[in-house]
């Protein structure tokens, strides 16, 4: 590893842009090589052991493209997964997962009652509330998996009236009452953190991960001087299988155009 090589970021498919996305305005000098698995997406219905087979695959992929950093930008892999890829490629490169991140966030805050939305896997795993409960025993996290919101927003239904009604059902759960902050434990869901915002009025903080996840890969890699402060960024986008409606979803989670090229590594 040096501080030239690229941040491999990778996603079950293109929500992981949103991670990406808030990397490069935070480390506007470090090259990206973003990897989505739209072959097998989404992750949130797959079993764990599927999700850790596909991310040791990728990490090697991203490995064999010289990533000094590799960034679960997946809740569910990052669930499943983290602890499998740290232990597997033991000082081959640095790991992020969206988990801890955002976890951390929520401990400084000191929030009594804690919200958590997100895939079936995510939630399955259990990842968020036994991390929070550990730090603070006397926190109170609910959970409710919303799997709708990933596929919705993947079509282009987040700012209209299907979405509303979708976002509203999920929200008004007895479960997400009386919060006092709801975590957004999906790199899609940065996209409708508005709606969710207007639904609650402004009485629960909502957080995401895409922010919290970039200031930890520009701690770690200034902890380990592997900022890249010279080299002009190159970027390069892979999915495991093309398709043009991938392409123009992009556009959602990225704010540039970019070009995708398709990559089998199974």
């Amino acid at each position: 590893m040096n501080a030239t090589c690229p941040i491999g970021v990778f996603d079950s498919g293109i929500g992981g842009l949103t991670v990406a996305s808030a990397i490069r305005r935070a480390l506007p000098n470090e090259s990206i090589l973003y990897f989505g698995d739209t072959a097998h997406l989404p992750y949130g219905e797959k079993s764990a052991d599927a999700i850790r087979y596909y991310c040791i695959r990728i990490s090697q992929f991203l490995l064999d493209h010289d990533c000094k950093m590799i960034v679960l930008a997946c809740n569910s892999a990052s669930s499943a997964a983290y602890d499998i890829l740290v232990d597997f490629f033991k000082n081959k490169s640095l790991f992020v997962n969206v988990v801890d991140p955002l976890v951390k966030l929520a401990q400084k805050k000191e929030y009594k009652k804690v919200g958590v939305i997100a895939t079936k896997a995510t939630i399955s795993s259990n990842a968020y509330r036994s991390k929070l409960v550990a730090a603070d025993p006397n926190k109170n996290v609910v959970q409710l998996a919303t799997p709708l919101l990933v596929p919705m927003i993947e079509e282009g239904f987040y700012n209209d009236n299907i979405s509303e009604q979708i976002i509203h059902k999920y929200l008004s759960d007895d479960s997400l009452q009386n919060l006092d902050a709801l975590l957004l434990a999906c790199t899609h869901y940065p996209l409708i953190r508005k709606h969710i915002e207007q639904y609650y009025k402004g009485k629960v903080d909502v957080i995401d991960s895409a922010e919290p996840v970039a200031v930890e890969v520009k701690r770690l890699l200034s902890e380990k001087a592997l900022l890249n402060n010279s080299q002009k960024p190159v970027h390069r986008f892979f999915v495991s299988d093309y398709t043009r409606s991938f392409e123009e979803t992009t556009k959602l989670f990225y704010p540039e155009n970019i070009s995708l090229e398709e990559v089998s590594i199974w």
